[in-house]
């Protein structure tokens, strides 16, 4: 039986033996050509990458994700697209997308989990489907080989740990802040103290994100965590080079620093 995406992230984990490193592009931003470019560029840097297929109405990102995503959609970008990324991408780490329920279900759960699954894709968080809301997704997902990534926030009361930790696989997203994505992270006991709360509930990995934006940052929540997401930043750094090549090295770059910070 071929290893399904949950297997594929689970040992993922395991055979690094350190925090894993999860960058974030969106795909389509700046256009297609782009993103496929920035994603490839961070292969080699990545353990897991996540590839954010654009919506009209993002709740979880912040401006600039927002901004990107609006921008793809602007170009053209449709969930097809993103997902023809995935499977450009599948020799290279796993692969897990960020999308929304709508996104979901305009093509059908099985349909939409089906394709992912035939791309490559390892797993998909959809913020915007909660834990106790999830079963027809979830059994979609399970059935196509795809792992249904969920996320818990500070916000998250213990017994809704539990729920989510009941129903994790692949790993578990755990937001570092309440609100959404860009803004800035503090490494403080308040994070730590979530963390060590969600461990408590939660079996599988802990990947942290929302608001990280240097090595340090990366670094210090690897003491705690079993990995990083960084998007914002990146999505900034694509947005400020004056032009294309001088995005895909700072895009190069700023993944090689990221994964130097990780590493023990």
């Amino acid at each position: 039986m071929p290893e399904s995406g949950a297997e594929r992230l689970e040992r993922t984990f395991r055979d690094a033996g350190r925090p894993l490193f999860v960058p974030y592009v969106m795909g389509g931003y700046p256009d297609i050509d782009a993103s496929r470019r920035h994603a490839q560029l961070l292969a080699p840097h990545a353990d897991i990458i996540e590839l954010g297929i654009p919506f009209s109405d993002p709740l979880a990102d912040g401006p600039t994700i927002q901004a990107a995503g609006q921008a793809a959609l602007d170009g053209g970008t449709r969930p097809m697209d993103v997902l023809d990324i995935a499977g450009d991408l599948r020799d290279g780490p796993p692969v897990v997308v960020m999308t929304y329920f709508n996104t979901v279900i305009a093509q059908g759960a099985d349909e939409f989990l089906g394709t992912a699954a035939e791309k490559g894709v390892a797993g998909v968080i959809v913020p915007d489907l909660p834990v106790d809301e999830a079963d027809d997704v979830r059994r979609a997902a399970r059935e196509a080989g795809v792992a249904l990534i969920a996320l818990a926030a500070p916000t998250t009361d213990d017994d809704r740990m539990a729920a989510i930790g009941e129903q994790a696989e692949g790993f578990v997203y755990l937001v570092a802040v309440t609100g959404v994505t860009g803004g800035e992270m503090t490494m403080d006991d308040r994070l730590r103290a979530l963390v060590a709360r969600a461990r408590r509930h939660i079996p599988v990995p802990l990947v942290v994100g929302f608001g990280v934006r240097t090595p340090d940052q990366a670094s210090q929540i690897g003491e705690v965590a079993d990995g990083v997401v960084i998007a914002s930043e990146i999505i900034r750094r694509i947005g400020d080079a004056p032009d294309p090549g001088a995005a895909d090295a700072a895009v190069g770059e700023f993944g090689a620093g990221i994964a130097e910070a990780l590493r023990p």
